[in-house]
């Protein structure tokens, strides 16, 4: 099963959709990304757990107030 967050508003959503991703994982998931929209689409993915994600966006943040994220 698949899950899917998104977010518009004032705060960053990054971490806001990161968290959301985090609540819907429970096991058996074997890749996530976010896409958000600030000044042009930054799209970061990863295969693995919502952990490797937070991984990589602590190395490539992806700025933005509005945004998309999913499990797959």
């Amino acid at each position: 099963m698949c899950g899917i967050v998104a977010y518009t508003g004032a705060r960053d959503a990054q971490p806001l959709l990161l968290e959301a991703l985090g609540r819907l994982e429970y096991r058996g998931y074997d890749s996530s990304g976010v896409a958000l929209l600030n000044g042009g689409l930054h799209i970061r993915k990863k295969s693995g757990r919502i952990a490797e994600l937070a991984k990589l966006l602590r190395a490539q943040p992806a700025p933005g107030h509005t945004g998309i994220s999913h499990t797959r």
